[in-house]
């Protein structure tokens, strides 16, 4: 494993092209300045826009620019904070963007609470009068669907301008993570030192080496758990925070208000957990297969990364990688390819972990292209990553060149088909050009593995993000040992009796960015059934 470099030693062609944003920092300062008095504008058309089509109208235009503006202003601080979250200069710009968001909308607040106030009759006047406000009727119909759920302008403002704060547990654990935490180096077998980080985590478990595994499995989950109150803190106050809002909104639980805003009734939800709990014996048949495979005595959780087939364990350098999606994609057509040739010339992707560097993937649709964070590692689970990642970003970038602005942000639900269907077409691929069967059978391991971790292991986050939701807002605080029993007990559930369940694992909770992102995890299991 080789040591994890500065963000200064990054070779300019692996880093994302931010400069494609803005310039330079001083660039971004004069547009956030900029920014900061535009959105005084939004002041002018309080009280008036159910009085006349024209202000309507001049209305709509001016939300949308004003929302790129601040979004372009929001995704440099954000890719730049990313690079290197120790970096304090990159977090003070993060936190007056979030504060430019949050006034933003605070100012437009009175928006949902006067559109929902039209009455029906004036509306399809305004259509009338002015056609090109057909455009947004979606825009108005989802607006005012929400109408037992809007307070007076004076209340939604007021919760507008606690947006910030209701972003705290999420900023601070992720600071905590990615910034703060260290997690003791591990040793091979000829004693050399290994460092174990969020980046290199999933690499090392992948490790045909037994003791490797276990020593990182200890590594980072023994360091987990000695701040686990600290960790359990800030899990219950995200979801203290989303209870508040909630209420204030009146829904009946913290679930029917986070699926309200994509339109899923709560029952897709629960029939996720309840059709993958009917089929759990498949998944406890596969860890029997594994144990069987893998020729040991007991299966541990450290267990669950590495290849059933370690002789067919191939490294794919991002090159490789690259050049295989490229194959792979090619139903999807010559304008998919060239938006993908686009993207892998122009530096829209940041490939390798530095020191600091925000662990995991994503991809962040943007102007005037999107921006994909990875941190490749020469597996093929990183050349999934990127197809993956690839498909979000072409998806972005179709989306914000045919949609108008208001359109453009595509939710959750959808958005992972896009992505998982990129996975499905790799998968396809190497299967058709595969013909040693050690090969093969690696490949069809790694495909039940995605149905392991993106079907099954996503329902059992989503299940105990449910279960935590239910706890706290039946009063319960979300104390560490609360949180571990409950994690502890799904992992025994979904793995069956011929895994054992390390004690280790009922502290994996804290180490998933997810929980802070609000009933997000489901929607993986779901894209993934529907690619």
């Amino acid at each position: 494993m080789e040591k994890i470099i500065k963000r200064s030693e990054q070779k300019k062609e692996n880093t994302w092209a931010v400069e494609d944003i803005f310039a330079n920092d001083e660039a971004w300062f004069t547009a956030y300045d900029k920014a900061a008095q535009d959105i005084k504008e939004v002041d002018s058309y309080a009280g008036k826009l159910g009085t006349d089509a024209k202000i309507m109208y001049n209305y709509l235009l001016l939300g949308e620019n004003l929302n790129r503006d601040v979004m372009r202003i929001y995704t440099y601080a954000m890719l730049k904070s990313d690079e290197d979250k120790g970096n304090s200069t990159y977090a003070d710009m993060m936190g007056r963007a979030i504060s430019l968001i949050t006034e933003f909308s605070g100012r437009a607040s009175f928006e949902t609470p006067e559109i929902i106030a039209i009455p029906d009759e004036t509306l399809e006047n305004f259509y009338k009068e002015i056609p090109e406000l057909g455009e947004f009727r979606r825009f108005f119909d989802v607006t005012r669907a929400a109408k037992d759920h809007t307070l007076s302008p004076a209340e939604e403002k007021l919760l507008a301008a606690a947006g910030e704060i209701s972003e705290a547990p999420d900023t601070i654990s992720s600071q905590f993570r990615n910034a703060d935490l260290r997690y003791p180096d591990i040793h091979a077998a000829d004693g050399t030192a290994i460092q174990v980080t969020q980046g290199s985590f999933i690499p090392l478990m992948e490790s045909s080496d037994v003791n490797i595994r276990r020593q990182a499995f200890c590594s980072v989950y023994h360091t987990l758990e000695s701040y686990k109150n600290t960790f359990a803190a800030m899990l219950d106050a995200q979801v203290k925070q989303l209870t508040f809002f909630r209420k204030a909104r009146k829904f009946d639980s913290n679930i029917e208000k986070a699926l309200f805003h994509t339109e899923v009734p709560v029952e897709v939800y629960e029939n996720l957990i309840k059709t993958v709990g009917k089929h759990m014996t498949l998944l406890h048949k596969y860890m029997k297969l594994r144990k069987k495979l893998m020729n040991v005595d007991e299966l541990h959780m450290y267990d669950l990364y590495t290849p059933i087939v370690p002789e067919a364990d191939n490294k794919y350098s991002f090159e490789d990688a690259k050049a295989i999606c490229r194959k792979a994609l090619a139903p999807m057509g010559e304008e998919y390819l060239a938006i993908l040739d686009e993207g892998f010339q122009n530096r829209w992707i940041d490939v390798y972990e530095n020191e600091g560097k925000r662990g995991g993937a994503y991809s962040m649709g943007a102007l005037p292209h999107p921006f994909v964070l990875l941190n490749h590692k020469d597996t093929v689970d990183s050349m999934f990553t990127l197809i993956h990642e690839m498909g979000h970003a072409i998806h972005s970038y179709l989306s914000k060149k045919n949609q108008r602005p208001i359109y453009s942000s595509y939710v959750i639900f959808v958005a992972e088909v896009a992505s998982t269907c990129n996975e499905n077409l790799l998968m396809q691929y190497l299967l058709s050009i595969t013909e040693d069967k050690k090969q093969r059978a690696s490949l069809i391991n790694y495909f039940l593995e995605q149905f392991r971790t993106t079907l099954y292991r996503q329902t059992m986050f989503a299940e105990f993000e449910l279960e935590i939701n239910r706890a706290s807002e039946s009063g319960k605080t979300l104390t560490a040992d609360t949180l571990c029993d409950i994690y502890y007990k799904l992992n025994q559930k979904y793995y069956g009796d011929d895994m054992v369940v390390d004690k280790e694992i009922a502290m994996e909770w804290a180490r998933i960015p997810h929980f802070y992102m609000n009933f997000y995890v489901y929607q993986y299991a779901t894209g993934f059934s529907a690619a």
